[in-house]
Order: C-alpha cells, then structure tokens, then sequence
C-alpha cells in the first residue's frame, strides 16, 4: 500500500559483502546496522571497533543544506516498477494527441485528455471522454498514495514532452483541487515559485522528476505557489490527474 510521504531521503541499506563499504575500508569482515545513531559499527578479531559515516548520514546532510520543497508538495520516486513504466507506454504510443491550445497559441506539448477538457479561450471546462480501463489501476494506486476516494479522481490528462519541450510558469486552473502526477520514461526538472510571483522573479525550489516516480500538489503547494518544467533533453511522458474543486460547479 502506497501512502504519500514527504520529500525524504531514502537510507541506504549495508549488506553483508566486503564491498558495502568500499569507500571506508575496515579491516574487519564483522559488521552491523544500527538504526539510532546511523553509523555501522565493524569489529575485527581483536575487538577493536571503528565508527564510520553511512551514506544514509552524508545523504541527509547534503540534504538538510537544500532549502525545503514547498508545503503541500509530495515526491515519491520508484513509484512504478519498470514493467508497469512499459505497459503504460505501450498503450499511449497509441493515442491520438493534440498540441495543447492555449486561447491563440499553440504549445510544443501534446496531449490527451479525459473526464474534461478546459478550453482557455471560454475559461470553462468542457466535456470529454471517461477515463480509458487502462488508467484505473493506476488511478486507484495514487488514490490511496494520496488518502483520497477513487472516484474524487475525475480528470486525467496524459502529456508528451518531446526533446527541448517546456511547461510555462503557471497554477493549475480553478476547476481542479489536488494533483497528481507521474512521469515516463525520460527526466524533468520541475520548478516552483510563490503566487503572486516578484517582479521577474525566477524559480525558488526546483526538483528533478525521475522516470516512474509520483508527486502530489495540495494546499499551499497548490494554490500559492506556481511551476513549470524546464525543456527537455529526452522524449518524456507525463500522466496527471485531479481531483475536481467541490466549490466550484461541475461542468
């Protein structure tokens, strides 16, 4: 069962093999896990004992020097095996997508919606096709990564992002609450910054999305702050789905 977790750094488990601590050789081939303090302690014959720093300590010291993600955001990387990745991605090589239509222009990202299309020209939410059988598995998993009912779950827009495609500075439209996202096949650096930006303000925070990894945008995260993708260097897709805002009326 996946449960949404904040942004953490993952420990690194030691095993027993002479090559776990290749960095810090110890001349012992004794060695230990302890949890409390994050160290591995290594005895030799003659119980002499050496302490030495684990990745897990260096990790969430580099990482506690990084300025924190904003509230509301949630990362989880590794959030689908590979051969799920490849299931996903047989089936979207299939779809029929569009250039994204934003009022005049037309932007370099295609892609597919369901449960709604928002037309930006009328800036209202338009009818669209059911979430496709081949979503609801994985529809269902971020659900309960996220604590919310499946069926909260109305809108899912899968996106492609070919080399050197970017994502404009922006919040997502009102129709929607929370947002969940997951990524295929290629890398994205995702940026945030405060809403209402400074004038000329750039990106605050920014994380780079692995492939098959998930994020949450909710509260704070969602509403007072706006993000964007850098352009790509590979070919990469997104699948996105929201929650529709119970304040609004349904389309």
């Amino acid at each position: 069962m996946y449960r949404a977790r904040g942004i953490a750094v993952r420990s690194m488990r030691n095993r027993e093999h002479d090559g776990a601590l290749a960095a810090h050789p110890v001349p012992s081939p004794s060695r230990s896990w302890s949890a409390h303090s994050g160290y591995v302690e290594c005895r030799s014959w003659s119980t002499r004992k050496a302490r030495v720093h684990t990745a897990r300590v260096i990790q969430a010291q580099l990482f506690a020097a990084s300025p924190a993600g904003p509230p509301g955001f949630t990362y989880a990387p590794q959030f689908l095996r590979v051969a799920e990745e490849a299931r996903l991605l047989e089936v979207i090589s299939t779809l029929p997508f569009e250039e994204a239509q934003y009022k005049e222009w037309r932007a370099r990202r295609r892609i597919v919606s369901f449960g709604g299309r928002y037309d930006f020209t009328h800036q209202e939410l338009t009818p669209g096709p059911p979430i496709p059988e081949f979503l609801e598995p994985l529809r269902a998993r971020l659900a309960d990564w996220a604590g919310i009912p499946e069926q909260r779950i109305r809108h899912a827009m899968i996106a492609e992002y070919r080399p050197s495609t970017p994502l404009g500075w922006h919040r997502d439209v009102p129709q929607f609450e929370d947002v969940m996202g997951v990524s295929l096949l290629g890398h994205a650096r995702l940026r945030f910054r405060p809403w209402p930006p400074a004038s000329g303000q750039r990106s605050t925070w920014k994380i780079d999305l692995e492939p098959r990894s998930a994020y949450l945008l909710r509260g704070p995260a969602r509403w007072q702050w706006q993000h964007a993708v850098s352009p790509t260097r590979e070919l990469r897709y997104s699948i996105t789905f929201r929650t529709r805002n119970a304040h609004l009326p349904s389309a």
